[in-house]
């Protein structure tokens, strides 16, 4: 049964991200320790009334179509305030916390806590903080930062994308 639910109005200041998106035109990706790559990815954006998000990213290689990285989690706005929190669990052994502010239709967030199994892949993800941004023609686009044991806060990914529902 798929029963249309309304929004909580929590999450108002956050309906532009609601849907699926699409990559444009392939993503770039690099950092100093990997070789530079292009990638695909598709975002989704739900909520089943309750005043969180629910969203599920997935990235594959730009030629090959093979899946690459994988996040889900929860996205929560502090009641009354533009402060806005990440939740996310990576297929790479990550967890994390991300927060934020929303200003107008730009959500900004950095890491506020990290967690990783015991045999995670070295050198170990520090810091991430990434932005979001609905672009005037109506696309989205995301960039990414990251820090790791040996590597300084720098852009690792950045990718648009068109809204496909």
């Amino acid at each position: 049964m798929n029963v249309a639910v309304e929004l909580n109005p929590a999450l108002q200041l956050l309906d532009w991200l609601l849907g699926t998106w699409e990559s444009d035109e392939p993503g770039t990706g690099g950092f100093p320790t990997i070789k530079p790559f292009r990638y695909k990815e598709s975002l989704h954006f739900s909520h089943v009334g309750q005043p969180v998000i629910n969203f599920m990213f997935n990235a594959f290689h730009a030629e090959t179509k093979k899946p690459l990285h994988r996040e889900c989690g929860f996205i929560r706005l502090q009641p009354g305030t533009n402060r806005v929190a990440f939740v996310i669990a990576q297929n790479s052994g990550l967890v994390e916390i991300e927060e934020g502010e929303l200003k107008g239709q730009q959500l900004s967030l950095q890491t506020h806590a990290l967690a990783r199994i015991s045999f995670a892949k070295e050198p170990h993800v520090q810091q991430i903080t990434r932005v979001f941004q609905l672009l005037p023609d109506g696309r989205l686009e995301q960039t990414v930062f990251m820090a790791t044991d040996n590597q300084p806060l720098m852009q690792h990914l950045h990718i648009t994308y068109h809204r496909s529902s």
